[in-house]
């Protein structure tokens, strides 16, 4: 299939951010991977692509393929992930909001049916649902994926809303996935869950630091948070992005980490019974506004920089860290995680991890579009902002 060099620079309101080597000059191909084809209902199959030039070769700014370098170079390390995603949504429409209780069962019960057929549409297209529920906000649900390899994990995560987006029409409603769908409402998250192994071994768990952490792990989860800062461009920075991520949300403000500590950027899920995958770090900041490919792949890097320079790992937060001191914050390395766009640009330009794990041209892009972005939505009032922005991120 044909493809312009500009697909790469949209904006979340479809305007684009023209660049020297992204722009209406030139052109690209995608190749799907029919072995992945998945049918998605009606006779509708979904298959993810990658992004070729004219000559064959992969596209800099094909961001499946920037994952799967990613994994590629966890590989020479003798290290395998596994990524399994939560996707927060909001349904509108119908009578949603009139008969919700948070984390409810009336509140699921009252959607019964769209609930029952997503399952169903989720099982046609082999897609592994762990868990469904209802979430904080009115007409919110959360659904969890099991753990898979990175780059299956963020095909899993697309067909996932495809699948949401069209259940949800076939019952009168939509499906919003934005960072905050609704004025002072609650937040959509798209955290991510990530285990790793050393040679089959797993490095989380099983060793003698922080609960049960090996060195190799304390160094990932080290690293995953001295590199945080700078790759928020690429895991939450819509113009919606920075009303989500604030203090007492559970969305992940600051930059710090603690067993199960929701309120933490990364949350550290111990193994246990009750966590029959093992133990794994949740990265509570990303949205859904972020590419699943690009944002796996910088954290995947960041573990990675981690493990490589032996990093150390800052000391465990117990509590929600809005509530301590600055002095307290301070000797924990706790900050907040960059919402200023501004400040995020400028520090994924110079994230050596960025430019190691996705590249100049893929960084470029992202930049451009969140310029353009930050241009055009920076003055506006959050009411007509989240209105225009609901269902940016909807298939």
């Amino acid at each position: 299939m044909g493809a312009s060099p500009s697909w790469s620079v949209f904006c979340a309101d479809d305007a684009l951010a023209f660049t020297e080597e992204l722009s209406a000059v030139g052109d690209l191909r995608l190749r799907i991977a029919e072995s992945d084809l998945r049918a998605v209902g009606d006779d509708v199959s979904w298959a993810p692509a990658t992004l070729h030039e004219l000559d064959g070769s992969v596209s800099a700014v094909c961001s499946r393929t920037a994952l799967r370098r990613a994994v590629t170079t966890l590989a020479h390390d003798n290290l395998e992930a596994r990524v399994g995603h939560e996707i927060e949504f909001t349904l509108f429409g119908g009578n949603v909001a009139e008969q919700w209780s948070a984390y409810g069962l009336g509140a699921a019960l009252a959607q019964e049916q769209f609930v029952r057929d997503l399952l169903v549409n989720a099982e046609r297209a082999q897609l592994n649902i762990e868990q469904f529920h209802a979430e904080y906000g009115p007409g919110q649900f959360e659904i969890s994926l099991a753990p898979d390899s990175p780059l299956e994990a963020a095909d899993n995560l697309i067909v996932a809303r495809i699948l949401i987006c069209r259940t949800a029409r076939s019952h009168g409603m939509a499906a919003s996935f934005s960072p905050m769908p609704v004025v002072g409402g609650s937040g959509n998250g798209a955290h991510q869950h990530i285990s790793l192994t050393r040679s089959g071994e797993p490095i989380l768990s099983g060793g003698r630091r922080d609960h049960g952490m090996s060195e190799a792990g304390a160094s990932a989860v080290g690293g995953l948070l001295a590199h945080l800062a700078d790759l928020g461009a690429v895991l939450a920075s819509s113009p919606l992005s920075g009303l989500r991520l604030q203090p007492d949300t559970w969305s992940g403000a600051f930059i710090c980490w603690g067993h199960e500590n929701r309120e933490a950027a990364v949350r550290f899920c111990a193994e246990s019974i009750g966590n029959p995958h093992g133990a794994n770090v949740e990265v509570k900041v990303m949205d859904s506004s972020a590419n699943p490919y690009l944002a796996t792949a910088v954290i995947l890097g960041a573990m990675h920089a981690g493990i490589a320079g032996a990093l150390s790992l800052p000391p465990e937060v117990s509590v929600n860290p809005s509530g301590l001191s600055e002095v307290e914050r301070a000797a924990c390395s706790v900050t907040r995680m960059p919402t200023e766009m501004g400040e995020m640009l400028q520090r994924l330009r110079r994230s050596t991890v960025a430019q190691s794990v996705i590249g100049g041209a893929i960084i470029d892009a992202v930049v451009a579009v969140k310029e353009l972005e930050h241009s055009r939505y920076s003055e506006l009032d959050a009411s007509v902002l989240v209105e225009r922005l609901r269902y940016a991120w909807s298939a």
